[in-house]
């Protein structure tokens, strides 16, 4: 599909939308979140749901903690962290269609999932202003679980939507006691002028473990006249420098496809081939069987008049949730009613991930943009 072909499937009832949309883009300061969308640019999907997507590979996370070497559980994490981003920002994008903007969770929403493999995860909007998704991921049996949340930070620059993701998450093996602190990638959404948005991952994430190995992933798009695009390297090191007699393991490739690892002074040798991964598709309840706080049984009907192509009906029904929203948090405030999140509790990041932070802090360059901030998100039990 070509840009060209993009700007030409806007709906007629839609264009002034688009162009109004433009204008507003083109002068407008601020979090971008709270701009309104034109109908044909939304997903028919929650931006909760896309939480889901850290486990868009459960086999490579709940093999993270398979081994008894450190070194290798290291790798692990790495492949798992790499297929998250992979099902985050590309492979949930239907063949042949662009990015579309996801619905902006309301406050409390929920998303339950799991796979065959014991895999599961919960998902809720614990903070509306400003806008923050917690997650959690275990697996039971593999004793490996996933804390996290995540919300975002959008401004323009140019042609491009830039978006900070702020938060976090954290892995930990029950049998190994060993956590792990994953920092997330910025992102820019370019193709909006074209009706056709697309992502890339610029800038750079951190890993860290409790059993001292380190990584930084650089994330580099194909420039004008060399590269490729979605390209990371991830760079590890470990704190008491003894791997590979001195010298870091790079892991180089595209987070969309395939990558090597190369260890000091050693030839390249196969490390991902996301292309060559099945996707296992999530168990998600019926909506006849959800609570009305779930994702799927709140946006249905939008949902549904998107798929059909039905803008009206689409932005008439999103306002009517919106608008339900907004007299709630006026009837909260006037009451002062405090709310709480169903899964979720609010306390000190370093409650989660323990001095991990600061030792990302400790080597992380120029480049890095800290969007971590010192709260988490507990998981109640």
């Amino acid at each position: 599909m070509s840009n060209d072909n993009a700007l030409e499937s806007i709906p007629a009832d839609q264009q002034g939308s688009f162009s109004s949309f433009l204008k507003t883009l083109a002068s407008f300061t601020g979090d971008l979140s709270s701009l309104t969308c034109p109908s044909f640019l939304l997903a028919p999907i929650s931006l909760l749901e896309y939480s889901s997507f850290w486990a868009d590979q459960p086999t490579l996370f709940s093999s993270i903690g398979d081994s008894d070497d450190a070194e290798e559980r290291f790798y692990a994490a790495i492949k798992w962290f790499i297929s998250s981003l992979n099902g985050s920002f590309s492979s949930r994008v239907p063949k042949g269609e662009w990015e579309k903007k996801p619905f902006n969770p309301i406050l409390g929403e929920q998303f339950y999932c799991s796979w065959e493999d014991g895999t599961r995860i919960i998902c809720e909007q614990v903070s509306h202003h400003p806008p923050v998704s917690g997650f959690y991921i275990s697996n039971d049996k593999a004793g490996v679980s996933v804390i996290g949340h995540d919300g975002q930070k959008t401004r323009f620059s140019g042609t491009q939507m830039l978006v900070d993701q702020v938060g976090y998450c954290t892995l930990k093996l029950a049998a190994k006691n060993e956590t792990f602190l994953f920092t997330l990638p910025s992102l820019s959404v370019n193709g909006i002028w074209y009706a056709a948005p697309y992502v890339e991952l610029y800038g750079t994430s951190y890993i860290q473990s409790s059993s001292g190995y380190h990584a930084s992933i650089e994330y580099t798009t194909k420039g004008w006249i060399s590269g490729e695009v979605h390209h990371f390297k991830a760079t590890v090191t470990q704190d008491e420098n003894k791997m590979n007699q001195g010298g870091p393991t790079v892991i180089e490739g595209q987070w969309t496809g395939k990558s090597t690892l190369t260890k000091y002074k050693q030839s390249p040798v196969d490390f991902l081939d996301l292309t060559d991964l099945e996707k296992p598709k999530p168990q998600v309840a019926p909506i006849s069987e959800q609570g009305e706080l779930e994702s799927r049984r709140i946006w249905q009907k939008v949902s549904e008049a998107l798929v059909a192509g039905d803008y009206m009906t689409a932005s008439n029904e999103k306002s009517l949730i919106e608008n339900a929203q907004r007299q709630l948090r006026k009837e909260r405030e006037e009451n002062k009613i405090v709310w709480e999140p169903k899964h979720f509790k609010k306390v000190d990041g370093e409650d989660i991930f323990g001095d991990l932070r600061e030792k990302i802090l400790n080597k992380a360059d120029s480049k890095f943009v800290d969007t971590m901030g010192e709260v988490g998100w507990s998981h109640r039990e």
